[in-house]
């Protein structure tokens, strides 16, 4: 039986990606680096850091990392702040509740940064339902690598037997199914690009999940 379930955040609970995009492609230009769509889609569930770093062999950057990250994170904050029509995933909220409310255990796995994590909980007062946050900026690797569903699940009240992860990305659900978890593939509108076929089931629409139903997985 399930007891506890993981959620990626972005994608999945609230759609940063085009305020992510937009940040990427502004420092881009800044650069003077051409990274082309499906390059860009192919760092879809990296850590800044990482995807900075791949860009490094690929490009002649110039600048550290950490600096390269900082100015990302500025033009992100900026965006982020300005963007009106900022939502949670549709029926996201209401599955949360639910889960939360019958007693399931609710850990964020998030290759986003605390600072970003912090500011989307907040905006939309999401600590009170979630145990634990794990945030991708704590470990060397991004996803596919199974690192930090390994450490989420680690903070679980069950075996991760008995955990479940919920991701929309391509390198989400291989680091989930790395980890030897049950995947949940969200096909989102924004992941058309990724593939989910490796995730246990894919759903269109979080109004086809509920603590019933998951608790039986």
């Amino acid at each position: 039986m399930i007891q506890t379930v993981i959620f990626d955040m972005d994608g999945v609970i609230v759609d940063t990606e085009p305020v992510h995009s937009y940040a990427y492609f502004q420092h881009f230009a800044e650069l003077n680096i051409d990274v082309s769509a499906a390059m860009f889609t192919s760092f879809m569930g990296n850590s800044t850091r990482n995807t900075f770093q791949k860009l490094k062999e690929i490009f002649p950057i110039d600048g550290e990392v950490e600096d390269l990250i900082q100015r990302k994170r500025t033009l992100f904050n900026d965006a982020f702040d300005s963007k009106e029509d900022l939502y949670l995933i549709e029926g996201v909220e209401k599955l949360i509740q639910d889960l939360h409310r019958n007693g399931m255990q609710l850990i964020l796995a998030s290759s986003a940064s605390k600072v970003t994590i912090e500011r989307v909980f907040s905006r939309f007062n999401l600590h009170q339902y979630f145990t634990d946050i794990v945030s991708g900026e704590d470990f060397p690797n991004s996803k596919p690598h199974p690192e930090i569903f390994e450490f989420a699940a680690s903070l679980s009240i069950a075996p991760k037997e008995n955990c479940i992860v919920i991701e929309d990305s391509t390198n989400g659900i291989r680091a989930a199914k790395a980890a030897g978890i049950f995947c949940v593939g969200y096909n989102s509108e924004n992941s058309k690009l990724q593939d989910l076929s490796l995730a246990d089931v894919v759903v269109n629409h979080f109004d086809e999940l509920s603590f019933e139903l998951i608790s039986n997985y």
